[in-house]
């Protein structure tokens, strides 16, 4: 089968199209057809391995010191795609059934993949396109668990800063179904796609520093980890919470002594993926809650150009890539 094959760390070069072995599913896993696969702004910094130095050790160590490990060589962290067959302990999926997963250990980005029934996958929402599904497991499932961290209440302000990425149009469109009044916060050309998926405001980063308005927020969340932490801290009511969706260590030691020392809450707990939320989230989808914007589509051959775009930071919601019959391929060095 075909698949992107990830050697070593460094620019969109080192993506490479190659033929490797198709898997058999074994137990509890369903070996999936995939149809479409995503890139984003995770898929980029884990390719360039481009993390805080407080996180770099260990996750080099999970990854790979000087190279990533065979386990994760192939990148792609959600998939959407037909069960072609099934192990002898799998009854949540039959062949032929529609499928969208989120990943723990990448792999997404090939022709086919092997999934534990018992993870992050269900049936694909019957009214989205499999290129749509593909895009709401990791953005979807992360956005869900911050709007569940933040507690909101009906009519409480929420404010999303990096609204327009991944996570940030399905928070956006999750925290309005909670109730509150929705501020999104991202650049000039993502305004109007923000408003059509339901913000109440908008504001321009390039043009205006929210935190300096005067205006407060019952709810802050930070997708992309680049607002002043101490002036989105005042930029809260008594009682407010503050969502470190992409933290630093300075912000987790800071996080505690606020919330220790104040009547006001910093969390920043990481996303679990599980089938059960999934389920919630293609819910909302089929009652037509919320709903995903897909900004490019790129075939399998091409995912070095989609890691391009994305890393110039323009996306506006998803990046698709479709996993179809490509060019002649390459064999990667082991």
């Amino acid at each position: 089968m075909k698949a992107i094959i990830w050697t070593s760390y460094g620019s969109p070069d080192v993506l490479k199209l190659s033929e490797i072995d198709k898997p058999t599913p074994a137990g509890h896993e369903v070996l999936v057809r995939v149809k479409a696969a995503t890139v984003f702004a995770g898929d980029c910094e884990m390719r360039r391995f481009d993390f805080p130095i407080s996180f770099w050790l260990p996750l080099r160590l999970m990854f790979g010191l000087r190279r990533p490990k065979r386990k994760v060589q192939i990148p792609g962290q959600e998939l959407a795609g037909e069960v072609d067959a099934v192990g002898d302990k799998v009854t949540k999926f039959k062949k032929g059934d529609n499928v969208f997963a989120a990943l723990e250990q990448l792999g997404a980005c090939a022709e086919y993949k092997c999934l534990d029934e018992r993870r992050a996958i269900a049936l694909k929402p019957e009214n989205m396109s499999f290129e749509e599904a593909a895009t709401v497991p990791v953005g979807g499932l992360n956005a869900l668990h911050f709007v569940r961290k933040s507690d909101i209440r009906g009519g409480e302000k929420v404010l999303v800063y990096g609204a327009a990425g991944s996570i940030g149009t399905f928070a956006v469109q999750i925290a309005k179904d909670s109730g509150a009044e929705v501020t999104a916060v991202d650049s000039t050309g993502k305004l109007n796609m923000l408003r059509s998926i339901g913000a109440d405001h908008v504001i321009d980063y390039t043009k205006e520093d929210f935190t300096e308005s005067g205006e407060v927020y019952d709810v802050i969340i930070d997708i992309v980890g680049k607002s002043s932490y101490s002036r989105c801290v005042r930029s809260l009511n008594p009682g407010g919470r503050y969502i470190l969706g992409n933290p630093r260590f300075s912000g987790l030691f800071k996080g505690w002594w606020t919330s220790t020392t104040s009547n006001k809450k910093v969390i920043a707990a990481l996303a679990g993926y599980n089938a059960e939320d999934l389920e919630i989230l293609k819910k909302l989808i089929e009652t037509e809650k919320i709903r995903t914007v897909i900004d490019r589509r790129y075939p399998l051959e091409r995912i070095a150009d989609a890691h391009r775009y994305v890393e110039t930071g323009q996306k506006t919601g998803h990046v698709v890539i479709n996993v179809a019959p490509a060019s002649p391929v390459e064999t990667p060095e082991q």
